[in-house]
């Protein structure tokens, strides 16, 4: 939450968790993907940056694909105005989360080449970039973790320097994740977002 939410929280307890018991419970009858877009929207509506980036990258974790997301966008014009349409989008082009580069947008989901297997160590996290998106591998003796480099807070794209051992920091708002498992262990509450991989001839892919 942002610190004028921590605060109302703080000092009015009792309005604040009737006003978020209220929103959350108001948006139950919603499928995920619905839910996100509408919230997406409402951050353009109030031109809130952090809560964009934010729900920008709920809607993809909930399933929407780019063109509907920006379709969503683009339908809040005649009520949100074009000045707010712009914002979002210069935003989105400043975030440049690869899903909505414009050489990527309708294109089909596909495997993409990792590296060889023998490049890669055994239970020791490693950063690479494949085709413009980077990723973290992560490999046991049963299986490979393939993350996207993305934190699902606000798609910051995490470096290979946030990596402590096995714990990933993401240096914006200090969410940590477990490499071996993706899951978040401190200050968040969404995991990475791991892609489908396969071994074939000796090297991993990895779906996207």
């Amino acid at each position: 939450m942002s610190d004028a939410l921590n605060y109302l929280v703080r000092v009015r307890p009792e309005a604040m968790t009737a006003y978020l018991t209220f929103l959350k419970e108001s948006g139950k009858s919603l499928d995920p993907k619905t839910r996100a877009l509408i919230t997406l929207i409402t951050k353009v509506a109030t031109q809130t940056e952090g809560g964009f980036r934010q729900y920008l990258s709920r809607a993809l974790q909930a399933g929407c694909s780019p063109d509907e997301i920006l379709d969503a966008i683009l339908h809040a014009f005649p009520a949100l105005g074009l000045t707010k349409i712009l914002w979002a989008i210069d935003l989105l082009l400043e975030m440049d989360v690869p899903e909505f580069r414009q050489e990527n947008l309708g294109a089909e989901r596909r495997w993409h080449e990792v590296k060889s297997v023998q490049e890669i160590p055994n239970e020791t996290p490693l950063r690479c970039d494949v085709d413009d998106r980077g990723l973290f591998v992560y490999r046991t003796e049963e299986e490979f973790h393939v993350y996207d480099s993305r934190c699902p807070h606000q798609a910051t794209n995490i470096p290979h320097l946030a990596l402590n051992g096995t714990a990933l920091t993401c240096p914006k708002h200090q969410w940590r994740f477990d490499i071996r498992t993706g899951a978040c262990t401190a200050n968040g509450d969404r995991p990475l977002r791991r892609f489908e991989s396969k071994i074939e001839n000796g090297k991993l892919y990895a779906y996207w």
